[in-house]
């Protein structure tokens, strides 16, 4: 029985073990099946989306992806598939934590930005100021540049992190509140319009994800 609301996004089901974080895993039998399976038009639409994703963020990091591309279409899928996993019954939404979506935001983050202060340390210096800044708004342009910088991934992972839980706890308010209705039709259609709705949230959600965080690259590659 759900104590409150919330409750939904409890990954501890029981005391001693908790099987909910495995359906984050379960992306990784679903997405190489193509490679032994048969061509069908599941494969042709997975091809498609992520030939057009590779076109795309190849455009965003210029001539200097070198692989980095593959890594983004990755990472799309990946959250595309747990976002969609989510939406089916009894199945935990791994991408409603921070402790999903951190861990892929912050390691990124991480890499990229000992990368570029390692290997490009003048560009790293002049990225903090912007071309054309006064010398008196340089000290402040750093501070806001540095802060900026460090809450990219926070932002990343609480973007994510907020739209999933918004859907979900919208869903679940009606759902718990339809039993006793009067107006079940009505509940179910909007039920009906919602998981639509939470559907393509799902979908923009790992775009912006990949996006954001492929210019995030850019700008170091």
């Amino acid at each position: 029985m759900m104590t409150n609301l919330f409750s939904t996004f409890d990954p501890a089901t029981s005391m001693k073990l908790s099987m909910n974080w495995i359906s984050s895993l379960t992306c990784f039998m679903i997405m190489p099946l193509y490679f032994w399976n048969m061509p069908n038009r599941m494969n042709m639409v997975f091809m498609m989306i992520t030939t057009k994703l590779h076109e795309e963020f190849k455009t965003l990091m210029g001539k200097n992806s070198k692989g980095m591309t593959l890594m983004m279409v990755s990472l799309f899928m990946f959250i595309l598939i747990n976002n969609f996993l989510g939406l089916l019954p009894y199945i935990f939404t791994s991408s409603s934590h921070l402790a999903f979506s951190l861990t892929m935001a912050l390691p990124m983050w991480l890499s990229l930005m000992l990368f570029g202060w390692i290997n490009k340390t003048n560009y790293m210096f002049a990225h903090l100021i912007p071309s054309g800044t006064p010398a008196m708004l340089m000290p402040f342009m750093v501070l806001i540049e540095t802060i900026s910088n460090i809450m990219r991934p926070g932002s990343l992972a609480v973007r994510l992190t907020a739209n999933m839980i918004a859907g979900h706890l919208m869903m679940s308010l009606l759902g718990n509140n339809s039993i006793n209705s009067s107006m079940l039709i009505f509940i179910f259609l909007v039920q009906m319009g919602l998981m639509l709705f939470e559907s393509a949230v799902a979908l923009i959600q790992a775009y912006v994800f990949s996006v954001l965080s492929t210019l995030y690259s850019s700008e170091i590659m």
